[in-house]
Protein backbone atom coordinates (compact mmCIF):
# COMPACT_ATOMS: atom_id res chain seq x y z
CA UNK A 1 0.00 0.00 0.00
CA UNK A 2 1.06 3.40 -0.87
CA UNK A 3 2.15 5.90 2.08
CA UNK A 4 0.38 9.39 2.35
CA UNK A 5 1.76 11.03 5.25
CA UNK A 6 -0.83 12.49 7.44
CA UNK A 7 -1.73 16.08 6.81
CA UNK A 8 -1.58 17.13 10.63
CA UNK A 9 1.65 16.15 10.92
CA UNK A 10 3.28 19.17 11.75
CA UNK A 11 0.90 20.27 14.12
CA UNK A 12 1.92 19.10 17.40
CA UNK A 13 5.91 18.98 16.83
CA UNK A 14 7.91 21.81 18.55
CA UNK A 15 10.74 22.95 15.68
CA UNK A 16 13.87 24.91 17.00
CA UNK A 17 16.13 26.64 14.57
CA UNK A 18 20.06 25.80 14.30
CA UNK A 19 21.69 28.27 16.19
CA UNK A 20 21.50 31.72 13.89
CA UNK A 21 21.34 29.70 10.67
CA UNK A 22 18.17 29.42 8.72
CA UNK A 23 17.45 25.48 9.21
CA UNK A 24 15.05 24.16 11.68
CA UNK A 25 15.19 20.83 13.31
CA UNK A 26 12.11 19.03 15.52
CA UNK A 27 12.84 19.38 19.14
CA UNK A 28 13.00 15.33 18.60
CA UNK A 29 15.24 13.50 15.99
CA UNK A 30 15.40 10.01 15.32
CA UNK A 31 18.69 8.75 14.88
CA UNK A 32 19.35 4.97 13.39
CA UNK A 33 22.13 3.85 15.14
CA UNK A 34 20.33 0.57 16.57
CA UNK A 35 17.72 -0.96 15.31
CA UNK A 36 17.96 -0.38 11.69
CA UNK A 37 20.55 -2.63 10.90
CA UNK A 38 19.85 -5.88 8.26
CA UNK A 39 19.65 -8.05 11.45
CA UNK A 40 16.38 -5.93 12.14
CA UNK A 41 13.08 -6.78 11.07
CA UNK A 42 12.57 -4.30 7.79
CA UNK A 43 8.71 -4.43 8.18
CA UNK A 44 9.39 -3.13 12.22
CA UNK A 45 12.37 -0.36 10.76
CA UNK A 46 9.73 1.07 8.28
CA UNK A 47 6.21 0.93 10.38
CA UNK A 48 8.81 3.29 12.91
CA UNK A 49 10.31 5.72 10.51
CA UNK A 50 6.89 6.70 8.68
CA UNK A 51 5.65 6.90 12.15
CA UNK A 52 7.66 8.92 13.06
CA UNK A 53 7.51 11.55 9.95
CA UNK A 54 3.65 11.25 10.44
CA UNK A 55 4.81 12.26 14.23
CA UNK A 56 6.47 15.38 12.25
CA UNK A 57 10.11 14.07 13.25
CA UNK A 58 11.77 15.56 9.78
CA UNK A 59 15.40 14.73 10.61
CA UNK A 60 16.93 11.36 10.57
CA UNK A 61 19.84 10.90 11.64
CA UNK A 62 22.76 8.54 10.32
CA UNK A 63 25.95 7.24 9.89
CA UNK A 64 28.46 5.00 7.68
CA UNK A 65 28.76 2.79 9.97
CA UNK A 66 25.58 2.34 11.84
CA UNK A 67 24.16 -0.97 11.53
CA UNK A 68 24.73 -3.60 12.63
CA UNK A 69 26.18 -4.35 10.10
CA UNK A 70 27.96 -1.30 9.22
CA UNK A 71 26.59 0.30 6.97
CA UNK A 72 22.96 -1.68 6.58
CA UNK A 73 21.29 1.25 8.29
CA UNK A 74 21.41 3.32 5.85
CA UNK A 75 20.53 0.64 2.75
CA UNK A 76 17.58 0.64 5.49
CA UNK A 77 16.43 3.81 5.19
CA UNK A 78 17.37 3.69 1.45
CA UNK A 79 15.09 1.46 0.98
CA UNK A 80 12.42 3.27 2.58
CA UNK A 81 13.04 6.37 1.03
CA UNK A 82 12.46 4.82 -2.32
CA UNK A 83 9.35 3.17 -1.44
CA UNK A 84 7.81 5.51 0.78
CA UNK A 85 9.19 8.87 1.71
CA UNK A 86 11.29 10.27 -1.83
CA UNK A 87 7.97 12.08 -2.69
CA UNK A 88 8.67 14.20 1.00
CA UNK A 89 12.46 14.28 -0.04
CA UNK A 90 12.04 18.07 0.60
CA UNK A 91 10.39 17.94 3.54
CA UNK A 92 13.56 15.91 5.50
CA UNK A 93 16.76 16.82 6.90
CA UNK A 94 19.00 14.09 6.22
CA UNK A 95 22.46 13.19 7.91
CA UNK A 96 25.12 10.68 8.10
CA UNK A 97 28.88 10.98 8.95
CA UNK A 98 32.01 9.63 8.28
CA UNK A 99 35.13 8.78 10.52
CA UNK A 100 34.96 5.56 12.32
CA UNK A 101 35.89 1.99 10.75
CA UNK A 102 34.09 0.99 7.46
CA UNK A 103 36.11 -1.26 5.71
CA UNK A 104 39.94 -2.92 5.68
CA UNK A 105 43.04 -1.37 5.14
CA UNK A 106 44.70 2.40 5.99
CA UNK A 107 41.27 4.13 3.95
CA UNK A 108 38.73 2.66 5.91
CA UNK A 109 39.24 4.81 8.79
CA UNK A 110 39.62 7.79 10.09
CA UNK A 111 39.46 11.62 8.65
CA UNK A 112 41.61 11.72 5.82
CA UNK A 113 40.15 13.16 2.50
CA UNK A 114 40.57 9.98 0.79
CA UNK A 115 38.28 8.19 3.90
CA UNK A 116 35.80 10.99 4.40
CA UNK A 117 34.75 11.64 0.77
CA UNK A 118 34.52 8.16 0.01
CA UNK A 119 32.38 7.39 2.91
CA UNK A 120 30.01 10.43 1.87
CA UNK A 121 29.65 8.17 -1.82
CA UNK A 122 29.32 5.19 -0.58
CA UNK A 123 26.66 6.29 2.02
CA UNK A 124 24.56 8.49 -0.88
CA UNK A 125 24.97 5.59 -3.32
CA UNK A 126 23.12 2.95 -0.03
CA UNK A 127 20.65 5.72 0.60
CA UNK A 128 19.84 6.46 -2.95
CA UNK A 129 20.65 10.02 -2.91
CA UNK A 130 22.46 13.04 -4.75
CA UNK A 131 22.95 14.29 -1.33
CA UNK A 132 22.23 14.60 2.09
CA UNK A 133 21.28 18.27 4.35
CA UNK A 134 23.90 17.61 6.82
CA UNK A 135 27.59 15.73 6.72
CA UNK A 136 29.36 15.45 10.03
CA UNK A 137 32.98 14.51 10.89
CA UNK A 138 32.14 11.75 13.24
CA UNK A 139 35.47 12.01 15.20
CA UNK A 140 38.37 14.10 15.54
CA UNK A 141 41.00 12.19 14.22
CA UNK A 142 44.13 12.82 15.89
CA UNK A 143 46.91 11.29 12.89
CA UNK A 144 45.13 13.52 10.37
CA UNK A 145 46.00 17.27 10.01
CA UNK A 146 42.27 19.12 10.98
CA UNK A 147 42.90 21.30 7.69
CA UNK A 148 42.31 18.06 5.84
CA UNK A 149 39.32 16.38 7.37
CA UNK A 150 37.25 20.29 7.56
CA UNK A 151 38.33 20.67 3.73
CA UNK A 152 36.85 17.02 2.91
CA UNK A 153 34.06 18.68 4.23
CA UNK A 154 34.10 22.02 2.46
CA UNK A 155 34.38 19.71 -0.70
CA UNK A 156 31.24 17.92 -0.05
CA UNK A 157 29.19 20.53 0.29
CA UNK A 158 30.99 22.54 -2.42
CA UNK A 159 30.24 19.54 -4.98
CA UNK A 160 26.73 19.57 -3.84
CA UNK A 161 27.02 16.03 -2.11
CA UNK A 162 25.93 18.52 1.46
CA UNK A 163 24.28 21.12 2.30
CA UNK A 164 25.69 21.94 5.52
CA UNK A 165 28.76 20.68 7.48
CA UNK A 166 28.92 19.48 10.76
CA UNK A 167 31.19 18.11 13.67
CA UNK A 168 30.73 15.48 16.54
CA UNK A 169 32.72 14.28 19.37
CA UNK A 170 35.06 17.47 19.16
CA UNK A 171 36.32 18.42 22.16
CA UNK A 172 36.31 22.66 23.20
CA UNK A 173 39.25 22.83 21.20
CA UNK A 174 39.23 20.84 18.63
CA UNK A 175 35.90 22.27 17.74
CA UNK A 176 36.89 26.02 17.90
CA UNK A 177 40.20 24.84 15.43
CA UNK A 178 37.46 23.20 13.29
CA UNK A 179 34.83 25.81 13.13
CA UNK A 180 37.67 28.59 12.26
CA UNK A 181 39.39 26.17 9.35
CA UNK A 182 35.66 25.76 7.88
CA UNK A 183 35.12 29.38 7.82
CA UNK A 184 38.49 30.33 6.19
CA UNK A 185 37.35 28.52 3.35
CA UNK A 186 33.98 30.47 3.31
CA UNK A 187 31.63 27.01 5.02
CA UNK A 188 29.88 27.52 7.93
CA UNK A 189 29.68 24.86 10.47
CA UNK A 190 26.42 24.47 11.45
CA UNK A 191 25.77 22.03 13.99
CA UNK A 192 27.85 19.88 16.58
CA UNK A 193 26.72 15.95 17.59
CA UNK A 194 27.91 15.42 21.30
CA UNK A 195 26.93 13.19 23.96
CA UNK A 196 24.81 14.82 26.63
CA UNK A 197 22.18 13.55 29.45
CA UNK A 198 21.97 14.01 32.89
CA UNK A 199 24.66 12.02 33.61
CA UNK A 200 26.75 12.59 31.13
CA UNK A 201 27.09 16.59 31.21
CA UNK A 202 30.63 17.21 29.68
CA UNK A 203 29.20 19.57 27.13
CA UNK A 204 28.67 22.43 29.64
CA UNK A 205 32.43 22.60 30.83
CA UNK A 206 33.32 25.00 27.52
CA UNK A 207 31.72 23.51 24.31
CA UNK A 208 28.25 24.72 24.91
CA UNK A 209 29.64 28.26 25.27
CA UNK A 210 31.68 28.12 22.39
CA UNK A 211 28.89 26.75 20.11
CA UNK A 212 26.86 29.82 21.32
CA UNK A 213 29.80 32.10 20.69
CA UNK A 214 29.17 30.70 17.36
CA UNK A 215 25.72 30.32 16.86
CA UNK A 216 25.82 26.83 16.06
CA UNK A 217 23.56 24.59 16.79
CA UNK A 218 23.76 21.49 19.09
CA UNK A 219 22.26 17.93 18.87
CA UNK A 220 22.60 15.64 21.75
CA UNK A 221 22.92 11.82 21.54
CA UNK A 222 22.23 9.48 24.27
CA UNK A 223 19.53 11.76 25.86
CA UNK A 224 18.76 8.38 27.57
CA UNK A 225 22.33 7.31 28.63
CA UNK A 226 21.86 4.12 26.14
CA UNK A 227 18.51 3.69 27.72
CA UNK A 228 19.61 4.05 31.28
CA UNK A 229 17.45 6.99 31.68
CA UNK A 230 14.24 5.12 31.63
CA UNK A 231 12.07 2.60 33.38
CA UNK A 232 13.09 -0.73 32.13
CA UNK A 233 15.44 -1.80 34.19
CA UNK A 234 13.28 -0.60 37.85
CA UNK A 235 12.74 -3.76 38.56
CA UNK A 236 15.65 -6.10 36.47
CA UNK A 237 16.96 -5.99 32.83
CA UNK A 238 14.49 -6.89 30.10
CA UNK A 239 15.81 -10.14 27.87
CA UNK A 240 15.32 -8.08 25.26
CA UNK A 241 16.74 -4.93 26.44
CA UNK A 242 19.84 -3.56 25.45
CA UNK A 243 21.61 -4.30 28.57
CA UNK A 244 20.99 -8.00 28.36
CA UNK A 245 23.09 -7.41 25.23
CA UNK A 246 25.96 -5.77 26.60
CA UNK A 247 27.84 -6.62 29.44
CA UNK A 248 29.26 -3.65 30.63
CA UNK A 249 25.79 -1.69 30.82
CA UNK A 250 23.85 -4.65 32.24
CA UNK A 251 26.95 -4.34 35.49
CA UNK A 252 26.60 -1.06 35.41
CA UNK A 253 22.56 -0.87 36.09
CA UNK A 254 22.17 -3.76 38.23
CA UNK A 255 24.16 -2.19 40.94
CA UNK A 256 22.39 -0.85 43.88
CA UNK A 257 23.82 2.21 43.77
CA UNK A 258 22.50 2.69 40.47
CA UNK A 259 18.67 1.30 40.55
CA UNK A 260 18.75 3.97 43.68
CA UNK A 261 19.26 7.02 41.37
CA UNK A 262 17.33 5.22 38.30
CA UNK A 263 14.27 5.51 41.59
CA UNK A 264 14.59 8.92 42.43
CA UNK A 265 15.14 10.39 39.33
CA UNK A 266 11.58 7.99 37.99
CA UNK A 267 10.04 9.19 41.83
CA UNK A 268 10.59 13.25 40.37
CA UNK A 269 9.27 12.43 36.70
CA UNK A 270 6.21 11.30 38.02
CA UNK A 271 6.09 13.97 40.17
CA UNK A 272 5.89 16.16 36.83
CA UNK A 273 3.55 13.51 35.03
CA UNK A 274 5.99 12.50 32.95
CA UNK A 275 8.16 9.28 32.92
CA UNK A 276 11.39 8.58 33.43
CA UNK A 277 12.70 8.78 29.60
CA UNK A 278 9.98 11.72 28.93
CA UNK A 279 11.88 13.69 31.78
CA UNK A 280 15.23 13.09 30.31
CA UNK A 281 14.77 14.20 27.17
CA UNK A 282 12.85 17.50 28.40
CA UNK A 283 15.64 18.00 30.63
CA UNK A 284 18.62 17.68 27.66
CA UNK A 285 16.15 20.91 26.13
CA UNK A 286 15.80 22.81 28.55
CA UNK A 287 16.88 25.81 28.49
CA UNK A 288 16.97 26.33 24.84
CA UNK A 289 20.73 25.86 24.25
CA UNK A 290 20.05 22.00 22.40
CA UNK A 291 18.40 22.26 19.44
CA UNK A 292 17.42 18.69 19.41
CA UNK A 293 17.38 15.71 21.82
CA UNK A 294 18.57 12.30 18.92
CA UNK A 295 16.52 9.32 20.07
CA UNK A 296 16.51 5.99 18.95
CA UNK A 297 13.12 3.81 19.04
CA UNK A 298 12.43 0.11 18.91
CA UNK A 299 8.92 0.06 18.26
CA UNK A 300 6.08 2.52 17.50
CA UNK A 301 5.09 2.33 21.22
CA UNK A 302 8.59 3.89 22.36
CA UNK A 303 8.85 6.23 19.86
CA UNK A 304 5.47 7.68 21.07
CA UNK A 305 5.98 7.63 24.64
CA UNK A 306 8.94 9.79 24.58
CA UNK A 307 7.69 12.53 21.84
CA UNK A 308 5.13 13.07 24.99
CA UNK A 309 8.14 14.96 26.73
CA UNK A 310 6.96 17.92 24.67
CA UNK A 311 4.58 17.70 26.62
CA UNK A 312 6.10 19.37 29.41
CA UNK A 313 9.52 20.84 29.10
CA UNK A 314 9.68 22.99 31.61
CA UNK A 315 11.64 23.01 34.72
CA UNK A 316 11.64 24.62 38.47
CA UNK A 317 14.49 25.29 40.51
CA UNK A 318 13.14 23.08 42.72
CA UNK A 319 13.09 20.25 40.31
CA UNK A 320 16.25 20.67 38.63
CA UNK A 321 17.73 20.88 42.43
CA UNK A 322 16.18 17.61 42.90
CA UNK A 323 17.47 15.77 39.90
CA UNK A 324 21.13 17.25 40.74
CA UNK A 325 20.71 15.72 44.54
CA UNK A 326 20.06 12.28 43.08
CA UNK A 327 23.06 11.77 40.87
CA UNK A 328 25.19 12.96 43.08
CA UNK A 329 24.23 10.35 46.26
Amino acid sequence: MAFNAKGDRYQKMVYNRVGVSGLKLPAISLGLWQNFGSVNVFENCREILLRAFDLGITHFDLADNYGPIAGSAEETFGRVLQKDLMLYRDELIISTKAGYGMWPGPYGDGGSRKHVLASLDQALGRMGLDYVDIFYSHRYDPDTPLEETMGALATAVNQGKALYAGISNYRPQQAREAIELLKSMGIRCLIHQPCYNIYDRWIEGGLQDILDEYGMGTIAFSPLAQGTLTDRYLKGIPDDSRAARTGHLKDRMTSEEQLSVTRKLNDIAQSRGQTLAQMALAWVLRGGRVTSALIGASSVKQLESNLGALNNLEFSESELTEIDSAIRK
